[in-house]
C-alpha cells in the first residue's frame, strides 16, 4: 500500500516536479511553481491530467480559457488539450497531479523548470511504459 498525506508531502517539497508513484496506468506527481513561474504551455497527447491545488494562487490556462486557481481547486485537462498553469501570487503555487497514463520517468525529481525542460529535451524523462 502506498499512503501519502498528500497536501503535507506536496507542501514540504521545494522541487518543481517530483514523481511520487508510478503505476502501469497512472502516475502521481507533486509540483511547486515559484512566484512568477509557470509549468509552461504544453499538450499531452493520449494522457489525461487532473491537478489539485494545495496552496498559493495562480491562473489555469486550458483550451483558450483562463481561470483563477487557489487551494482546494481541481482542474481536469483532457488528453490533447493545450494548457499552462501560472503562479500569479507572491508564494509558491503547490499542487499534486495525476497523469493517466504516466507522463514522466519513475521517481524523477526536477528541482527547477529549466532542469525539467533539459531532461525532457535529452530524452531522460520518458515514462517507464512508453
Amino acid at each position: 500500500m502506498e499512503h501519502f498525506t498528500i497536501a503535507t508531502v506536496a507542501e514540504k517539497s521545494p522541487d518543481f516536479r517530483r514523481v511520487l508513484w508510478t503505476g502501469q496506468r497512472t502516475q502521481l506527481v507533486i509540483m511547486t511553481i515559484p512566484a512568477g513561474g509557470e509549468i509552461g504551455e504544453e499538450v499531452h497527447e493520449g494522457i489525461d491530467q487532473i491537478l489539485t491545488f494545495v496552496s498559493g494562487s495562480g491562473e489555469a490556462r486550458v483550451a483558450g480559457e483562463k481561470r483563477e486557481v487557489v487551494q482546494g481547486d481541481l482542474v481536469v485537462v483532457p488528453a490533447g488539450t493545450r494548457h499552462n498553469f501560472v503562479n500569479t501570487g507572491p508564494n509558491p503555487l503547490v499542487l499534486y497531479t495525476v497523469y493517466g497514463p504516466p507522463e514522466h520517468a519513475d521517481q524523477a525529481v526536477h528541482r527547477t523548470r529549466e532542469e525539467s525542460d533539459a531532461a525532457e529535451a535529452a530524452g531522460e524523462d520518458e515514462p517507464p511504459h512508453s
